[in-house]
C-alpha cells in the first residue's frame, strides 16, 4: 500500500484597478489539518483584467502548493464565481486570455487531485491582501517582497474580530433566554483575548467492522464488533496518513472496541499513548442495534418517524437522543481542550460524536447531522480558537485509503 499524503488548501485572489488596470494576484497555501500558513506567493503583473487576475493567482497557489507536495490533494478555495465555476467544469471558458491559463492550471496536479470551492469576499482575505500589496509595490516601481507581507497578520486580526463579535451576540442571547448552552461558543476558563495556536482535534472515524458494510445501527447498547480485516487495513491506512503529516501529539479514543483496536494502529505507528474519553461513544440505539433502516422501518415506523423529526425523539427501547449525543459531546470537547490547549489532538471515535463537532463548530441545526457522510476511517479535523471561535478545517479525507 502506497503512503497517503496531505491535504493542501490554496486561497487565491486577483484585483485590477482599472478592470483593465494596474493589477495583480495573491494566493497562500495552508495545511487543511491545521490551517496554518506554509507559504504566500504574490506578483503585480501590469495591465490586466480582474479576471485574468484571478486566474493568474490560481496558477501561482496551485505552483506553490505542488512544490511542496507534488503528491498532495489540494481544495483550492476562491471568491470568484466565475473560476471555480469554469475549473470544476460547470462553465465553459470562451475568454481567449483565461483559456491557456486554466489549462496550465489543469496541469500542475493530475486529474482528480484538486477540488475547487466558493467562498464569500471575506473569508479570502488573506489572498486579497496579497493581491492589493503586490498592486501596492507596483504603483511604487518595485516588486512585492514575501518577508514584508501583513496579510497573515490582517487576516488572523479579522478571524479574531468576528469570533469576538459572534461571542458577545451568543452572550446576549443567553442572557435574554434566547440560545442554549450548546449552541453557544466555547471559551475554556483561563484563555485570554489572544488567539495564540488553536487546539486541532484531527477526527478519525473507526475502520469497518462487519456490520458497517451492511449499514446496520451499530452504537453503544450493541455487540461492540472488532474491526473487520478491511477495518484494519484501512487503521493502518490511516496511520501511515497521520505519521506522514506529523502533527498528532496525542490520542484520545471512544472505549468501544473498534475504536480502540483503530487508535492503537495509530497510536503504535506515531509512538504515542492511547487515552480513553467515555464522552466519544457512539449513540445508544436502543432496541435498532444491529438492524438495518429498512428493518427498524417495517419494525418501528412510528418511532423511527420521530426520531428523524425531532432531536430529543429517543430510539425504541430507551436509546439516545442526538440532544443527549450532542450534550455530552460538547462536555467531552470542552474537558478535552482545557486537556490539550494550542495541541494537536487525534480523537478517534464514531459517526454520530463527529458529526456533532462539525454541526456545533458550524453552529448548525440539528437536522444537519442527515446531511453528511461520514465513511470509515474518514479523517476530519477542527481548530478550536482561544477566543471561542471553531473553524473546520477538513470533512470525511478519504484520500489514503484509495492505495
Amino acid at each position: 500500500m502506497t503512503a497517503a499524503h496531505r491535504t493542501l488548501l490554496v486561497e487565491a485572489d486577483g484585483g485590477s484597478r482599472g478592470n483593465p488596470g494596474p493589477a495583480g494576484y495573491g494566493a497562500v497555501v495552508k495545511d487543511a489539518a491545521t490551517g496554518g500558513t506554509l507559504q504566500e506567493v504574490a506578483e503585480y503583473i501590469g495591465r490586466a483584467t480582474n479576471n485574468v487576475a484571478e486566474y493568474r493567482g490560481l496558477l501561482a497557489g496551485l505552483r506553490a502548493a505542488h512544490t511542496l507536495d507534488p503528491e498532495a490533494a489540494v481544495l483550492v478555495r476562491m471568491d470568484s464565481k466565475l473560476v471555480v465555476e469554469q475549473m470544476s467544469g460547470r462553465w465553459q471558458i470562451r475568454h481567449p486570455d483565461m483559456q491557456p491559463l486554466a489549462e496550465q492550471a489543469r496541469g500542475v496536479f493530475p486529474p482528480g487531485a484538486v477540488t475547487y470551492e466558493w467562498i464569500p469576499r471575506a473569508e479570502n482575505k488573506h489572498a486579497d491582501r496579497l493581491a492589493n500589496e503586490a498592486m501596492d509595490a507596483g504603483a511604487e516601481g518595485g516588486e512585492w517582497q514575501p518577508g514584508a507581507s501583513t496579510a497573515e497578520l490582517e487576516a488572523q486580526t479579522a478571524a479574531a474580530g468576528r469570533g469576538a463579535e459572534k461571542a458577545a451576540v451568543a452572550e446576549t442571547a443567553v442572557q435574554a433566554g434566547g440560545a442554549s448552552a450548546e449552541r453557544a461558543p466555547r471559551t475554556v476558563q483561563g484563555w485570554g483575548p489572544d488567539l495564540g495556536p488553536p487546539a486541532t482535534f484531527v477526527l478519525l472515524r473507526h475502520g469497518e467492522t462487519s456490520l458497517t458494510p451492511q449499514k446496520r445501527f451499530s452504537g453503544s447498547g450493541g455487540t461492540d464488533p472488532e474491526l473487520s480485516e478491511a477495518g484494519r487495513a484501512q487503521a493502518r491506512a490511516a496511520a501511515d496518513a497521520l505519521a506522514a503529516r506529523g502533527t498528532v501529539e496525542a490520542v484520545v479514543t471512544s472505549p468501544l472496541r473498534r475504536c480502540r483496536e483503530t487508535a492503537e494502529v495509530v497510536a503504535a505507528r506515531l509512538g504515542l499513548e492511547v487515552r480513553a474519553e467515555e464522552g466519544l461513544r457512539e449513540t445508544d440505539f436502543g432496541a435498532w442495534e444491529g438492524l438495518t433502516f429498512r428493518e427498524v422501518r417495517e419494525r418501528h415506523p412510528s418511532d423511527l418517524d420521530a426520531w428523524l423529526a425531532s432531536p430529543e425523539a429517543q430510539p425504541t427501547g430507551g436509546g439516545e437522543s442526538f440532544a443527549d449525543v450532542g450534550r455530552r459531546t460538547a462536555a467531552a470537547r470542552d474537558e478535552l481542550l482545557a486537556r490539550y490547549r494550542g495541541r494537536t489532538v487525534l480523537l478517534v471515535t464514531h459517526v454520530t460524536p463527529i458529526k456533532t463537532l462539525v454541526r456545533l463548530a458550524l453552529g448548525a441545526p440539528p437536522e444537519s447531522l442527515f446531511r453528511m457522510e461520514l465513511s470509515a476511517a474518514s479523517l476530519s479535523a477542527v481548530a478550536y480558537y482561544a477566543d471561542g471561535n471553531a473553524s473546520v478545517r477538513l470533512f470525511n479525507d478519504t484520500g489514503h485509503l484509495r492505495g
